[in-house]
């Protein structure tokens, strides 16, 4: 609920921001981005000898598990504060990630934790004669309990 609010803080600041040569960046929340720097060097820790094409089996509630889903909620709430960022705002943020590599890394990361073949388990694979359900064709509820 705080994400979409933070921008606000950030577009009044903008207008400090001059006509400089040097392209400008303007980091999202610190706190944010000082968690997923951490995330991602344990999970390139977890993922470093698997190579992109192949895929990594991490086993539900290992510690691993909690490391991979603390790092994709992490990328969810970045993503639903560059939604409510200006575009102004989203240009000088997307710069501070280019700077920083952190969409090359998450994009690294997707493609060793992706399955080969991501069948949907739920209730709806269970009906015979239907066509093979999959994460990309099924709408998922990530409610916490």
């Amino acid at each position: 609920r705080l994400m979409p609010e933070l921008p606000k803080f950030d577009d009044e600041d903008l207008k400090s921001y001059g006509d400089e040569e040097e392209e400008l960046a303007l980091s999202p929340p610190a706190a944010l981005m000082s968690v997923l720097a951490t995330q991602e060097l344990l999970l390139e820790n977890i993922l470093e000898c698997i190579p992109v094409g192949e895929f990594a089996v991490i086993q539900p509630l290992s510690d691993e598990f909690c490391l991979v889903l603390g790092y994709l909620l992490t990328w969810k709430l970045t993503l639903a504060f560059f939604k409510a960022a200006s575009s102004q705002l989203r240009v000088l943020y997307s710069q501070y990630l280019r700077r920083t590599k952190s969409l090359n890394k998450l994009l690294y990361h997707l493609f060793r934790l992706m399955p080969e073949n991501p069948v949907f388990s739920g209730p709806t694979s269970e009906i015979p004669n239907k066509d093979t359900k999959t994460f990309f064709t099924e709408e998922l509820h990530l409610d916490v309990k």
